[in-house]
């Protein structure tokens, strides 16, 4: 196990998802103090991370240590791969990020940029003519959908974790009811593109069962479906309570912020999943 790129690529997907979902969700409709600041830091990390990476990248295709790397072989990997120059792509995406951030409408422009260039990093580069570009378009999708979802989680957990007043009760109400129009969107982008990818790696029902690949997938799976039973509670039940003129809002403030906190736990579970998914061959690899 690749156990420093995988951690690597689990910070980068972090960092860059929540650029993504915090910048374009406080930036469209909540409004966040101090957000430039939060989007010039992440962006920032993001690079540092990304250049973290490519060191890592071009030992493990050289063959030498990461102490051994030299400048020859990072312009190799830069210049002469497809996955370097997307990483150039997305450290100049990083940049404008930053140079926007008081801006973050166009900030998470930037960054949605940097994201997608993941999907180079990936499987979904693995493939030629129109399956690669059907391959790498599903990646982006579902990338970027998973991006607002963590983000708007993590605006939550901002706001869930403090006593509750009269005015953070209401603007926790407005973020959560807010979003349940833009969630059900994120859920059909998800599924549709992960059952896209799903085809295209897995090749059927032997590979999830008879692969390590296949069974982290379903395990990923089975975190997702926590995720949606959970994401269902705090739209029908939980967040309509909390702006209810008779009943117990102290009461659904902490129920929503339980839920919210193990909904988030199987996100960042399953992001450390696809980290470690992303350093094993799929399945149809060996078909």
């Amino acid at each position: 196990m690749d156990l420093p790129g995988i951690a690597l690529r689990f910070a980068l997907f972090v960092d860059l998802l929540l650029l993504v979902g915090i910048a374009g969700y406080a930036g469209w409709r909540h409004p966040v103090a101090r957000l430039p600041w939060i989007v010039a830091m992440l962006a920032i990390v993001g690079m540092l991370l990304s250049a973290a990476g490519l060191v890592v990248l071009a030992a493990g295709m050289a063959g030498t240590a990461i102490g051994d790397v030299d400048r020859t072989t990072l312009e190799m990997v830069v210049t002469a791969t497809a996955v370097g120059r997307s990483w150039v792509v997305r450290i100049v995406a990083l940049c404008v990020a930053v140079a926007l951030a008081a801006r973050p409408r166009l900030a998470a422009l930037a960054g949605a940029v940097a994201l997608a260039t993941l999907a180079w990093s990936g499987h979904g580069a693995m493939d030629e003519g129109v399956i690669g570009r059907v391959h790498l378009v599903a990646d982006i999708v579902h990338l970027l959908a998973a991006a607002l979802w963590i983000g708007v989680l993590a605006l939550l957990c901002a706001l869930l974790v403090r006593v509750p007043d009269p005015s953070r009760l209401a603007r926790t109400h407005r973020l959560a009811s807010g979003f349940a129009g833009l969630g059900t969107v994120l859920v059909v982008a998800i599924v549709a593109s992960g059952i896209v990818n799903a085809w295209l790696l897995v090749g059927g029902f032997g590979g999830l069962t008879g692969t390590l690949y296949g069974r982290l997938l379903l395990v990923k799976l089975m975190l997702f479906a926590a995720m949606l039973c959970l994401a269902a509670l705090n739209r029908f039940r939980l967040t309509p309570a909390l702006a209810l003129p008779t009943g117990d809002p102290a009461s659904a403030w902490r129920g929503l912020r339980a839920s919210v906190a193990v909904e988030t736990g199987c996100g960042i579970a399953i992001l450390a999943l696809v980290a470690w998914l992303g350093t094993l061959a799929p399945p149809v690899a060996g078909l």
